[in-house]
């Protein structure tokens, strides 16, 4: 008789029967602290959603580590003993991929000081004939990004703001492998994700379109706090969020009834979670990063979608803006030059650089955004890098 298992179930079985022939077996995850105390090792393959292959945490072990939710823990687990459900943590390896004795130092997040980013994330790769994308170079010459930015992509529907996320991870992954890269699709079609997941060299958790609104906010909690706590160990984090739109609407079907509701239909209180999320984005003086470059939806026919975005607008300190004008006429990336930067950008890159930027800016202000977008593809398209198109333009 052929039984049919899913995939967890089936890794279940596998585990248990290794664990039966005293195999040692090493597991990890990350932890979710529930109210009773104890807590779970969620897989992120699953997205963090609870399965029979979730490994049992017990209270004392975490009052024993000071473990918090979003803390990624290793270790050796056993098999369940009659009567269990679930493997369980026998030994604690690491915490957060370092030793157990340095979560004992650790300053809680909300302590940390934030700053004005200071350490550029530089997109530009290396010359490749075969690469056309023009969208990393366009970005370090328009629109600067730094270690702990907060940056909002604004984007009409189908002007490549899925392809620009792709662009942004990969220029990342390459460029600094020191990051650890999230990209976090909420409300996404399936299709998007496993391409996303083709695409990219990071973790990517989803949460799609056919999941409940609790789903999405879940993911979004975890994905949080995970990041949190590696900043917590002076690590960079980059998180990719596609879009803040839709986890807001979310937020909005979940969060209890205020009794005052804005324009759109959008509850008063809905909107304090996902702008925490976007709000916890921050280059931190004693060490680590928290970048969040989050996609924001415009022109959808939506009056929420509009609110949501007037709220977001502002809170940001780089925005990209997508034109729909220039998507139409097959110009890529459709990025409009003229309403776009970054703030306290002469803190990324070097004056030189910067009084090139600027010239480059006032040129680009005299075109209209397809114009100017059209020249500066052309122009990149005769020079390697960025430093050979500032010396092309100044001779």
């Amino acid at each position: 008789m052929l039984l049919l298992l899913r995939t967890q179930d089936m890794m279940f079985a596998i585990l248990k029967q290794l664990a039966e022939n005293e195999v040692v077996i090493s597991g990890t995850g990350v932890l979710e602290v529930l109210q009773d105390g104890f807590g779970f090792l969620r897989a992120p393959e699953a997205n963090y959603l609870p399965g029979p292959d979730d490994i049992y945490v017990s209270p004392s072990q975490v009052r024993r580590f000071g473990l918090r939710t979003g803390d990624t823990v290793e270790g050796e687990i056993r098999a369940p003993k009659d009567g269990e459900r679930y493997f369980a943590l026998l030994k604690v390896d690491l915490i957060n991929f370092e030793k157990p004795d340095s979560v004992r130092h650790r300053i809680n997040f909300d302590n940390l000081t934030p700053l004005y980013p200071n350490k550029k994330l530089t997109m530009e790769l290396p010359f490749d004939p075969d690469n056309k994308d023009k969208t990393p170079r366009i970005m370090d010459l328009i629109a600067p990004m730094g270690k702990g930015q907060r940056g909002l992509i604004v984007a009409p529907p189908r002007t490549g703001k899925t392809m620009m996320l792709q662009s942004i991870a990969h220029a990342i992954s390459q460029n600094h492998p020191e990051v650890y890269l999230i990209v976090l699709l909420i409300d996404e079609r399936p299709e998007e994700v496993t391409d996303m997941q083709r695409s990219v060299k990071g973790e990517v958790i989803s949460s799609t379109f056919d999941e409940p609104a609790s789903r999405h906010v879940q993911v979004t909690d975890m994905v949080l706090e995970k990041a949190k706590r590696l900043v917590e160990h002076k690590r960079d984090v980059v998180i990719l969020l596609d879009s803040i739109t839709r986890l807001a609407r979310a937020y909005n079907t979940v969060v209890p009834s205020s009794g005052k509701v804005l324009t759109g239909g959008v509850d008063a209180n809905a909107l304090q979670r996902p702008k925490r999320f976007f709000g916890a984005a921050r280059n931190i003086e004693e060490g680590g990063s928290l970048t969040i470059i989050a996609t924001a939806l415009i022109e959808t026919g939506s009056r929420m979608d509009e609110v949501i975005f007037e709220e977001f607008k502002g809170t940001g300190n780089s925005e990209l803006i997508l034109d729909r004008k220039l998507a139409d006429k097959r110009v890529f990336p459709a990025i409009d030059v003229t309403k776009s930067g970054t703030r306290k950008e002469e803190l990324l890159v070097d004056k030189v650089t910067l009084n090139k930027m600027w010239m480059l800016r006032r040129i680009l202000m005299q075109m209209g955004p397809v114009d100017a977008m059209e020249f500066l593809t052309d122009k990149l398209r005769h020079a390697k890098t960025n430093e050979d198109f500032f010396e092309n333009m100044n001779s």
